[in-house]
């Protein structure tokens, strides 16, 4: 089950749980420029081989997508302003997709992360760090 992370009318994330369910399951919207699912096969599966087309496409927005194989996160939204405006939990098995405005984090509980990005990603280019100071209002 995917969680839209809205403010207002804006989507700013996706959130999911990694699931058990058998075959290829994508949770992302087909219009956004990640696009995350989990596959569960049994032993014996097979996926043909195959080659991918080369395509190029438009990519506006660097979008992040945060696996949490191991501990709890809190991730603290912002506009695009950089004022702050929401945190949400992360714990073991959660993804996210950040796809609007800023974020940050602190870790809870020892974490264990991965992290992709579009690339070629470029430090000063691709983000600004800003400083902050947060009044924590969680949603669940």
């Amino acid at each position: 089950m995917i969680k839209q992370i809205k403010y207002k009318k804006d989507i700013f994330a996706y959130i999911f749980k990694i699931t058990n369910k058998n075959g290829v399951n994508f949770f992302t919207p087909k219009k956004i420029t990640q696009q995350v699912g989990i596959l569960n096969h049994k032993k014996g599966h097979k996926i043909n081989p195959h080659v991918h087309f080369k395509n190029p496409r438009k990519i506006i927005y660097t979008t992040e997508v945060l696996v949490i194989l191991k501990g709890k996160v809190r991730v603290d939204f912002f506009n695009k302003q950089k004022k702050y405006l929401f945190s949400k939990i992360l714990n073991k098995e959660n993804i996210i997709i950040f796809v609007k405005g800023g974020h940050g984090f602190e870790i809870l509980q020892d974490a264990k992360i991965i992290e992709v990005k579009q690339g070629p990603y470029n430090q000063i280019n691709d983000k600004i760090v800003f400083p902050s100071k947060i009044k924590k209002k969680i949603i669940r």
